[in-house]
């Protein structure tokens, strides 16, 4: 059975530093991703880390967020934070499953920028 949870997040100031955190138990082997839903808003991606370490970021969090992986957690370092990025942020981590995938999701997390 595959759990994740989530820590970090909270309240920061704009242009402030915030880092998530998302531990993965159960055995999986797929990629990892984080993704974010605001208000009155669709959920979006944000980023994903592969088995073989490439990531790949929004357009809109490209250059201020940085995705990396342990064996069991995925972090997103969270930098340069704007109103914008306020959002309860989800971990995803996609499991190979046969010739399929199953996606298991964090709790979520809530991040608050204020200025």
């Amino acid at each position: 059975h595959v759990r994740l949870v989530q820590s970090g997040g909270g309240s920061v100031q704009a242009s402030g530093s915030l880092k998530l955190s998302c531990t993965v138990s159960g055995y999986c082997s797929g990629d990892r991703s984080w993704y974010r839903e605001a208000p009155g808003k669709e959920r979006e991606f944000v980023s994903i880390i592969l088995s073989d370490g490439t990531t790949t970021y929004a357009d809109n969090v490209k250059g201020r967020f940085t995705i990396s992986q342990d064996k069991n957690t995925v972090y997103l370092q969270m930098n340069s934070l704007k109103l914008e990025d306020t959002a309860m942020y989800y971990c995803k981590q996609r499991c190979v499953v046969g010739g399929g995938f199953d996606n298991y999701w964090g709790q979520g997390t809530q991040v608050t920028v204020s200025s």
